[in-house]
């Protein structure tokens, strides 16, 4: 019996040449037999964890309606990759990386069968999802480095590039089939179902994988785990292109993951949806991330990558900051479908560059380092979040009091007194408005009104003209509204 080829299967002249030709290039990585098996159990793998994470989030909302605990479920679910992900890349250079795959795939869905059962018996409590969010981050710190380095092993190099775009496109097309199948199993069924929906879809990942001929083990390494961890830190110092991808990864991610965690927080209070509008909006960025996954698997050969990555971040804040003062929901769903096609060029780019800059022998911890910078941005970017969200009610007052113990130690300074009160309150009433705007989504939020209650007080009893404060307020809308 004739075994199927691991390597790239024949090109027919008429595809090679003609109209077939870009389509080809596009999708060049699927010639390759164990690379269509991993692409299609991770595929299916990653609808369920989709549908799980959509689920997950708008349960929490629904059973604590606090916006901090929702971005503290998403710190717990990627804090284990700062703490983890630099040993997962020395593993992933030391061992078998196709058996470090499967045993965090087993975790995963015995997490989600478990909160399967918890909810389905009316025994799930918030702590228990947070628990279990932190458990599976922490598979996920060792599965995610073997798979990431994987994945270039099952092309030739010169379809790298192509593979890693590939990837992005599974991974974002479940996230918009994924959330969809959410809404309509959390509409019909209940929470638990996509959960349990989540843990089998593991199935298809677990098998993909114990088929895999290529991708061998890698050779033994007589050096110390601490000793081949810093080897792969000293390798990303000394290279100049890798260090400069690192600190944009993680700058990138950690100025866009805001975008996805509050999503549930505009569907529900700006938008008045249920958790099918959530999944509306989560679906519509994923059809962004597909558009720009695919352009950048047909185009992904284009110079300068990291010239168009950096441009396409630029453009990525503007759509964030449009999308933060948008209140019509077409308006918002097509904003999110130019950002998730622009985050998509970015993160390929990216990603594409460090795996054509490293050896294989060091792809591992090169990619761990990469994916703690890209991941590890998640979990303090939400924690942020989270301490924004608290300091809204808190911070406004507090402000005052700063700038009137401020005042204090400027009298002896008369000619100096008038400008700084000034300057200071109209600098803080910015700020007031901006906060109620940006955390609310409305107008003068309670913690606003209560800001300009007390600054007036401060006025009054300081001698400071209250147009200043009002001139402050009125500066903030504006910047705000244009």
């Amino acid at each position: 019996m004739s075994q199927e080829p691991t390597g790239p299967l024949p090109e027919p002249e008429a595809v090679r040449t003609g109209r077939f030709a870009t389509l080809n290039r596009t999708f060049k990585a699927f010639t390759y037999r164990d690379y269509r098996l991993l692409w299609a159990g991770s595929f299916t793998s990653s609808i369920g964890t989709w549908m799980q994470q959509v689920a997950q989030a708008w349960l929490i909302f629904t059973m604590t309606h606090s916006a901090s605990l929702l971005a503290f479920d998403g710190f717990l679910g990627a804090v284990p990759f700062l703490l983890f992900s630099l040993f997962g890349g020395v593993f992933a250079d030391r061992f078998d990386r196709r058996r470090i795959l499967l045993s965090s795939q087993f975790v995963q869905p015995s997490s989600a069968f478990l909160l399967a059962g918890l909810i389905a018996t009316n025994h799930v409590q918030v702590w228990m999802i947070l628990t279990l969010s932190f458990v599976v981050g922490f598979a996920q710190s060792f599965g995610g480095p073997a798979y990431q380095a994987l994945v270039p092993t099952l092309v030739d190099r010169k379809d790298v590039s192509n593979a890693v775009a590939l990837n992005s496109i599974q991974f974002n097309l479940a996230r918009v089939i994924g959330p969809m199948l959410a809404g309509i199993a959390f509409y019909k069924f209940g929470a638990a179902w996509c959960f349990a929906l989540n843990g089998i879809s593991f199935i298809a990942v677990i098998f993909a994988i114990l088929a895999l001929k290529r991708g061998a083990p890698v050779a033994a390494s007589a050096e110390r785990v601490w000793q081949s961890l810093k080897t792969g830190l000293k390798a990303v110092r000394d290279d100049v292109a890798l260090r400069g991808l690192v600190a944009m990864a993680f700058t990138g991610s950690f100025c866009s993951v805001a975008l996805v965690t509050y999503l549930p927080v505009f569907a529900k209070d700006i938008f008045h949806r249920d958790a099918k509008g959530f999944s509306e909006l989560i679906a519509s960025f994923g059809i962004g991330a597909v558009v720009g996954a695919i352009g950048v698997a047909g185009f992904g050969h284009v110079p300068r990558k990291g010239i168009v990555a950096v441009i396409t971040q630029v453009l990525f804040g503007m759509l964030m900051i449009a999308f933060a003062l948008s209140r019509n929901p077409l308006l918002s769903r097509a904003i999110l479908v130019v950002a998730g096609a622009a985050l998509m060029v970015i993160f390929a780019m990216f990603m594409t560059l460090v795996q054509t800059n490293v050896e294989d022998h060091m792809r591992g911890r090169v990619v761990s380092i990469y994916t703690l910078a890209f991941r590890g941005a998640i979990p303090l970017s939400n924690l942020t979040g989270a301490l924004l969200a608290l300091l809204a009610i808190t911070l406004p007052p507090l402000l005052v009091l700063v700038v009137d113990r401020f005042y204090r130690a400027v009298r002896e300074h008369p000619a100096a007194e008038g400008f700084v009160r000034g300057l200071s309150l109209a600098v803080i009433g910015t700020f007031a408005v901006a906060l109620a705007h940006l955390l609310q989504g409305i107008g003068f939020s309670p913690q606003g009104i209560l800001f300009l209650a007390l600054s007036l007080i401060l006025a009054a009893t300081q001698r400071v003209p209250v147009l200043l404060i009002i001139a402050g307020a009125a500066l903030g809308g504006m910047l705000l509204r244009v």
